[in-house]
């Protein structure tokens, strides 16, 4: 995989994941008294923390592994199975309860200052998030690869910042029919890379060549079924 592959594979799976926009409207029902100022404060605090925690895990994640006894496929698998969960709600114009659930939200409401939990964990930087940076990271073949992972880990707290900056004065400019086509969008995208840290896995395991003899049979000594059989099939269904 070439540098500009990976690091659009990096920036989109981490912007899908972390999910910036569908976030607005908890972030603006949890600072219902809150000044445009106080909340541009609290949405730059919060994705200051949630680039500080990517990072960390991006950095640390094989060692936290290695202390853990974790292999990387179980942990492809594992993450593959949260990724693919918000996916499918993304499909369905809903925020997963991965990313953020109605007890959060309503403790946020009661909060004074949400910009470290739960607007930055788990609503940002959620296991999802934090799972996709370690993949990622994984996936890096060379230095210039990981210092690619790094600046689009920042580039995406960035883009956070500014979608929560933008939205601090209201969300009159939000459309909601957009935003539920972006988050289906982002939900079709966002199941096609978990699916491929599957495969991943399975590869890794050598899943699929142990599988491919049982699938695809010897080309030698297979003939073309007799017509009977094929009748019979018929008559079975």
């Amino acid at each position: 995989m070439s540098l500009s592959e990976y690091a659009l594979l990096a920036a989109s799976s981490l912007f899908v994941i972390v999910d910036p926009l569908t976030t607005v409207p908890a972030f603006i029902a949890m600072t219902p008294h809150d000044t445009p100022q106080h909340r541009a404060q609290m949405a730059r605090l919060a994705c200051c923390v949630m680039e500080g925690v990517l990072l960390s895990f991006a950095i640390a994640g094989k060692w936290i592994f290695k202390i853990l006894g974790i292999t990387m496929p179980a942990f492809q698998i594992a993450a593959s199975v949260v990724l693919l969960l918000v996916a499918l709600d993304m499909l369905r114009a809903r925020r997963s309860r991965v990313q953020q659930t109605s007890e959060e939200t309503k403790a946020g409401e009661e909060k004074i200052d949400i910009a470290v939990t739960p607007l930055a964990i788990p609503m940002l930087a959620g296991p999802g998030a934090i799972s996709t940076a370690i993949l990622l990271q994984n996936q890096a073949r060379n230095l210039s690869q990981h210092i690619a992972l790094y600046l689009c880990i920042l580039a995406v707290s960035f883009a956070s910042y500014v979608i929560l900056r933008v939205s601090a004065s209201g969300v009159r400019w939000l459309n909601p029919i957009a935003m539920n086509i972006a988050m289906r969008i982002m939900g079709l995208l966002l199941a096609a890379v978990a699916i491929q840290f599957m495969l991943n896995a399975a590869e890794a395991l050598h899943w699929l060549s142990a599988l491919a003899p049982a699938v695809e049979p010897e080309r030698s000594g297979m003939g073309v079924p007799p017509v009977g059989f094929w009748f019979g099939c018929v008559g079975f269904y």
